[in-house]
């Protein structure tokens, strides 16, 4: 997939930028061909330096950029040639996902395992051993804790468990 292809994915947009914040979203998203230097690319944006820098470096760890350094002879000053990568955003998205679904899996488990107490008043939840601690009485403004159904919150979480599944081809 072409990086323009790749850039107007709302999906790959939403992960650059969770990856690189509002700051660096111009670098990501306006990748050059072949290797730029990062004052360059902070000069054709019109952004600060350290900004450039730190998208740069984030881009980096996660497997979208690669550098390669030169040493000035004159002066021994070090310049880095940041090329992007974004092949790799595809298999990064699938491992997100994957890690998404193992914590939503988890999540269901503990609302299954557990039994619930509301406090209507201030809106805090506790489990069944804190209520018993408090003597389902809330410790905040003393109303009692009402006994909370989850099964709508469950059953949203087993909807999107199962969509997962189904992007991620994973049995269930």
């Amino acid at each position: 997939m072409a990086f323009e292809d790749l850039l107007e994915d709302p999906v790959v947009q939403t992960y650059l930028h969770e990856l690189v914040g509002p700051r660096g979203m111009p670098v990501a998203a306006a990748p050059p061909d072949g290797e730029v230097t990062d004052e360059e690319l902070a000069e054709d944006l019109g952004l600060e330096l350290n900004d450039v820098r730190r998208a740069l470096f984030i881009l980096y760890e996660n497997d979208l950029a690669s550098y390669r350094r030169l040493r000035d002879e004159d002066s021994g000053w070090l310049t880095y040639l940041w090329t992007f990568e974004y092949e790799s955003i595809p298999g990064n998205l699938q491992d997100e996902m994957g890690r998404l679904l193992e914590a939503l899996e988890e999540r269901r488990e503990y609302e299954r395992d557990n039994e619930f107490y509301l406090c209507e008043v201030d809106s805090l939840r506790f489990e069944f051993g804190e209520a018993m601690e408090f003597g389902f009485e809330c410790p905040q403004c003393g109303s009692a804790l009402e006994s909370m159904e989850n099964d709508r919150l469950i059953d949203a979480m087993d909807e999107r468990i199962d969509e997962l599944h189904d992007t991620l081809t994973v049995p269930a």
